[in-house]
């Protein structure tokens, strides 16, 4: 199949890749736009993967206010140069994540950050709920795990469904920005403040 113009102009509006990535990505797919999408997407998670140990001494502080002023938020968002730092694609991702931060009320940025002591009292909240409902004790321990997954996706903004989009969580989308940009792109510290 003859990979157009066209096809490509589609494929790079929809994906944010670039071009030759896109003809490509068309090429492998048989000009199939919706798998060609699929196919840059893994490509681009993998390639972000390997970017994950690169060191993160650039960045931008974020911020959002919600409309009202009832709710802001103040984030750092870490990249390694300042010339990323200063693209449109990296401030937005910035205002995006400040604005999930905002609406979605995370306590911690990842799981690593949230202490044994919080973790020990959630565990044994759990523990205490599955007895009290009168759960066998060899199911007990698989209950708790289930729930403390479920407390990591709640309360850690990087496992949060992303509010603009619930087909990904805040990690995803970093790595997809971390694709785009090449770069290594991380979250340091956030403070959500509200009325």
């Amino acid at each position: 199949m003859e990979i157009t113009a066209a096809m490509v102009k589609e494929l790079r509006s929809q994906s944010g890749a670039g071009i030759m990535e896109c003809k490509s990505a068309l090429k492998e797919t048989e000009g199939n736009v919706e798998d060609a999408i699929t196919f840059l997407r893994k490509k681009g998670l993998a390639k972000a993967d390997k970017k994950a140990d690169r060191q993160t001494t650039e960045g931008k502080i974020g911020t959002y206010i919600h409309q009202g002023s009832k709710v802001g938020v103040l984030l750092t968002l870490h990249c390694e140069t300042d010339f990323v730092a200063n693209t449109p694609d990296f401030q937005e991702l910035a205002k995006d994540i400040a604005m999930h931060i905002a609406a979605s009320k995370p306590r911690f940025a990842a799981r690593e950050e949230v202490t044994e002591d919080i973790l020990a009292t959630e565990r044994e909240i759990y523990a205490h709920q599955a007895k009290e409902s009168g759960k066998p004790e060899n199911i007990i321990e698989k209950i708790v795990s289930g729930k403390m997954e479920k407390f990591y996706e709640e309360n850690c903004v990087l496992e949060q469904t992303f509010v603009k989009d619930s087909n990904i969580t805040v990690s995803e989308l970093i790595k997809q920005k971390i694709a785009l940009l090449g770069e290594n792109i991380n979250l340091g510290k956030f403070a959500r403040f509200e009325i």
